[in-house]
C-alpha cells in the first residue's frame, strides 16, 4: 500500500521572499492610489529622483533577510520610515514593512533584548512622526499617526507571545524527553539492582545448605560399607536439604521487593483475601474467586509471585482507573496457577487514554512470570477495562529468556 502523499513544503527563503514581493507591491500601489485621491498635501514619490520610490522598494526588499538578520532588518525599516516621514512624502501603507520586521524582531529574536530595541525603535519612530505630522490638514488625517504608533505597539506584541509560546512549547518537550529518559535509566537501576539482591539471596541461601550436602555425602562415603543405617540417613538428610534448597531457588529468583535485605517471610495466596478487603476499603468492588484444589505442597514461590500480581493489579486499578468493579480469579490447575484480575474501567481510565504500562509494575509482574517459567498478559479489552492474566506452573521450568 503506497504512503500517502505529503504536499511539499515551502522554504522559508521562498516565503520570506514571496512576502517581501506582496509588501512592495501594497506599498508602491497603495501610495500611489493614496496619492490619487487624497486632499493631504505631500511629496510625490516620484520627486527627489525617485527617492520616495526607491525607499519603499528597499523596505520591501529587505523582508527576505527578515528572519536571518531582524536586527538590522528592523533598523533599515525604521531609518527608512523615518526619512520617508521626515521628507513629507505621501502617506500610504509604508508602515506595512515596519510592522512585519517589529514583529520578527520579537518573535525570533533572544526575548528582552529584542524587545528592548522594539520599545526603543518605537519610541524613536514616534517622536519623528508626531513632528513631522503636526501640521498636517486636515487633522482628521493625524488618525493614521494615531494608527502608525498603536499597530507597531501591537505588531512588537504580538511577535513576543509567539515567540513565548515557542519557548514554552520547546521547554515542554524538553521536559518530556527528560522524564522519558530518567525513567529508562531509573528502570535499569532497578534490574541491576535486582539482580545484585538476586545474587545476594543466592549466595545466602544456597551456601549453607551445599555445605551441609557436602559434609553429608563425606559421611556417607566413609560409613557406607560399615553402617549403612547411617549411611541411609545421610541421604535422606541429603534428599531433605536439597529439597529445600531448589525450592529456595525458586524463591530467590522470583522478582522481590522487599525493603532492603530482611529475610522476615514473603506473603503468599493465605493473604490475598487480607489483600482484597484493603483495596475494597480504598473504594473498589471486588469479587474474589477461587477455583480447583492446590497442589500439596504449594511452591512458596508460586504463592508469593500471585500475591504480588494480584497486589500490583489493585494497585494500578486505584491508581489508574479509580472506584470500580474488579474480579480476581485464582484457579489451580493440573499443572499450573491461574492468577486473572479484571476490572471494568473508570472514568480516570479514559482520562489517561487507558494506558497502565508507563511505570514499572507490569513490567515487574512479567519479570516475575519469566523467572517461574510462566507468562503474562496484559492489555485493555475491547468493552472497556483491563485485563491481567498471568501463569505460573508448580513444577520447576527453566526461565525463558
Amino acid at each position: 500500500m503506497a504512503a500517502p502523499a505529503t504536499p511539499p513544503r515551502v522554504s522559508v527563503v521562498a516565503q520570506d521572499a514571496t512576502l517581501a514581493l506582496f509588501v512592495t507591491y501594497v506599498q508602491v500601489q497603495g501610495v500611489r492610489r493614496v496619492t490619487a485621491a487624497s486632499e493631504v498635501a505631500g511629496r510625490p514619490i516620484d520627486d527627489l529622483g525617485h527617492l520616495g520610490l526607491a525607499l519603499l522598494l528597499v523596505s520591501g526588499a529587505a523582508l527576505i533577510a527578515r528572519r536571518r538578520w531582524p536586527v538590522a532588518v528592523v533598523l533599515l525599516e525604521a531609518g527608512a520610515s523615518a526619512l520617508y516621514y521626515g521628507l513629507e512624502f505621501h502617506d500610504g501603507p509604508v508602515w506595512l514593512s515596519l510592522f512585519v520586521a517589529l514583529y520578527t524582531l520579537t518573535a525570533y529574536g533572544d526575548g528582552r533584548r529584542s524587545a528592548r530595541v522594539a520599545t526603543g525603535l518605537i519610541v524613536g519612530l514616534s517622536i519623528v512622526w508626531v513632528t513631522t505630522g503636526a501640521d498636517v490638514e486636515p487633522q482628521a488625517a493625524l488618525g493614521w499617526l494615531v494608527f502608525r504608533i498603536g499597530a507597531s505597539v501591537m505588531s512588537a506584541a504580538l511577535g513576543d507571545s509567539v515567540r513565548s509560546r515557542r519557548v514554552i512549547a520547546a521547554d515542554a518537550v524538553e521536559r518530556a524527553e527528560r522524564a522519558e529518559r530518567t525513567r529508562e535509566i531509573e528502570a535499569q537501576a532497578r534490574v541491576d539492582a535486582e539482580r545484585l539482591r538476586i545474587a545476594r539471596e543466592v549466595h545466602d541461601t544456597v551456601a549453607h545448605a551445599i555445605a551441609i550436602i557436602n559434609v553429608q555425602a563425606g559421611i556417607t562415603a566413609h560409613v557406607l560399607d560399615q553402617r549403612p543405617e547411617q549411611a541411609r540417613e545421610a541421604l535422606e538428610t541429603i534428599e531433605q536439604t536439597s529439597s529445600r534448597a531448589l525450592e529456595e531457588m525458586r524463591s530467590v529468583l522470583g522478582v522481590l521487593r522487599a525493603d532492603g535485605d530482611a529475610r522476615a517471610p514473603q506473603p503468599g495466596l493465605d493473604q490475598v483475601e487480607e489483600l482484597t478487603a484493603k483495596a475494597a476499603q480504598a473504594g473498589l468492588d471486588i469479587d474474589l474467586a477461587w477455583a480447583g484444589t492446590p497442589p500439596d505442597p504449594l511452591p512458596g514461590a508460586v504463592g508469593r509471585a500471585a500475591y504480588r500480581i494480584v497486589q500490583e493489579s489493585l494497585t494500578n486499578v486505584i491508581r489508574h482507573a479509580g472506584p470500580t468493579r474488579v474480579r480476581v480469579s485464582i484457579v489451580y490447575g493440573d499443572r499450573a496457577l491461574e492468577v486473572r484480575v479484571t476490572d471494568s474501567g473508570g472514568s480516570m481510565t479514559q482520562d489517561e487514554g487507558g494506558s497502565r504500562d508507563a511505570g514499572h509494575g507490569i513490567a515487574g509482574m512479567r519479570e516475575r512470570c519469566r523467572l517461574l517459567g510462566g507468562d503474562l498478559d496484559a492489555g485493555p479489552l475491547p468493552d472497556g477495562g483491563f485485563q491481567v492474566g498471568a501463569r505460573l506452573p508448580f513444577a520447576p521450568v527453566e526461565a525463558r529468556a
